[in-house]
């Protein structure tokens, strides 16, 4: 019997909520399957501030080191707001295990079920079929990490911010690599955006790209867009791309935008991955849905829990080497949403809206 080892980090506020109802899902999966799950919790964000000190604490990396893949939750919150930006959760929890991991590629499936259209704020009719495209985003380069980041004061008294954007040709072409290879499994058609009109960083990504595909990928349908255009493209016509590919922060605003169209973030899941290969042979990664932690509805038991589900498939999928039951569990959360009517409230829409423990309960079944 193969063991799957890997590290649970539920996060804060719903997170712990939908990370249980992910695991029950997984070992229901799994079990069916003759797999074995081993995983360890450990704290991250204000969970590891308020019990370590820390949104990233030693021992959390540590277990994660031990691991073959992070199962991430959500971190953040009001209740860790006026701590300064560089201590705050997200930015002293994810950004590091990115840095720490090498977590360079970031894979957000934009998927809005034909049945949940009314979910999405554009009107049904210009997405009649829903909506299934891929944003594939680079996640350890650019303004985000290139040095120098800082803020000083002037002698005129004025403070002075500085970011820095930077890229290298190699880390472009393995993210086109990514975008490539998610294309083939797809449509065949990529859409690299940029702003090469402005930004030399995006000089440098439009040539580089358009070489790697020319010599490495030329049967796939390569086009480019720039990124202002790109995000009123995004929001008039969804469905003309297939596989969007661009850098960091681009990347950050344009799968957020996507997420919006797509109804709701509940139903998001994002898997991001390394250059290292784990025990298995696969990619490293960690999972995790792409909203964020909801504390007005925490506690509540109302929360959808298909964003962590889908995200914990797509673990299955892409580190454990199981796309067989990544398949089942998406389609156990397809039909559940769709067939069946069970609807957290974020996408009820005028139906009755069912808890988070019902809404897996009705995902389990469909496994079964």
């Amino acid at each position: 019997m193969s063991t799957l080892k890997f590290a649970v980090l539920p996060g804060d506020y719903i997170g712990p909520e939908v990370m249980s109802e992910a695991l029950r899902v997984l070992n229901h999966a799994a079990s069916a399957a003759g797999l074995t799950l081993d995983y360890t919790f450990a704290d991250v964000g204000g969970a590891g501030i308020d019990n370590h000190g820390q949104a990233l604490p030693a021992s959390t990396l540590q277990i994660c080191r031990n691991s073959d893949a992070i199962l991430f939750g959500s971190v953040g919150g009001p209740k860790w707001e006026t701590l300064p930006p560089k201590e705050q959760p997200e930015r002293a929890a994810l950004l590091p295990l990115r840095k720490a991991f090498n977590l360079f590629a970031n894979i957000r499936p934009g998927l809005l079920y034909k049945e949940l259209t009314d979910a999405s704020p554009l009107k049904s009719e210009r997405i009649p079929e829903g909506i299934d495209i891929v944003c594939i985003r680079e996640l350890t380069g650019g303004i985000y990490f290139g040095q120098p980041k800082t803020t000083i004061l002037l002698e005129n008294g004025e403070f002075q911010a500085i970011d820095t954007m930077i890229y290298k040709t190699s880390e472009i072409e393995r993210i086109a690599e990514v975008a490539a290879v998610t294309a083939k499994a797809r449509g065949g058609r990529v859409c690299s955006v940029d702003k090469a009109n402005v930004l030399e960083t995006s000089v440098l990504w439009r040539k580089t790209v358009i070489d790697y595909f020319a010599k490495n990928h030329p049967e796939l349908e390569l086009s480019h867009m720039y990124v202002d255009n790109a995000a009123m493209q995004l929001a008039r016509d969804p469905n003309q791309f297939d596989v969007l590919f661009t850098e960091n922060m681009f990347g950050d605003i344009l799968s957020d935008e996507m997420a919006v169209i797509c109804g709701s973030l509940g139903m998001m899941s994002s898997a991001s991955l390394g250059t290292e290969r784990n025990r298995h042979g696969h990619p490293f990664g960690l999972y995790e849905p792409a909203g964020g932690t909801a504390p007005d509805i925490a506690g509540k038991g109302v929360a959808n829990p298909c964003a962590q589900i889908l995200s914990a498939a797509m673990m299955m999928r892409y580190s454990f080497g199981h796309p067989e039951i990544a398949t089942k569990i998406e389609a156990a959360v397809r039909k559940a949403a769709t067939v069946d009517g069970y609807r957290t409230g974020d996408i009820a829409f005028g139906q009755k809206a069912v808890g988070t423990k019902e809404m897996t309960d009705a995902v389990i079944a469909n496994l079964s």
